[in-house]
């Protein structure tokens, strides 16, 4: 698989779960439910024993945003082939 691949995910989660995540991207304006997601899964890989430096390096490109990152971004909610910026994202619901 290409590491530079997006994909799209959808995913049912309990109305608690997506109330506290709107409450923390609420409270902390520099993260967005893209960036949220993207932590939480690469975090719950490596804290499991996942050894892969690609998910390791988004994980610590989500935690430590720098100008040009760590490498290639998963980015969720974009089909394969596509890019954009966060302006093309939808808002979270």
């Amino acid at each position: 698989m290409d590491s530079m691949a997006m994909v799209s995910l959808q995913a049912d989660v309990p109305e608690p779960l997506l109330q506290s995540m709107r409450g923390f991207i609420e409270a902390h304006p520099n993260w967005d439910q893209y960036r949220l997601f993207q932590a939480a899964l690469a975090g719950f890989l490596v804290q499991n024993g996942l050894e892969s430096r690609e998910v390791t390096r988004c994980y610590l490109a989500n935690l430590f945003p720098q100008k040009g990152g760590f490498g290639p971004r998963l980015v969720i909610g974009l089909d394969a082939g596509e890019g954009g910026d966060d302006a093309d994202r939808p808002a979270l619901a």
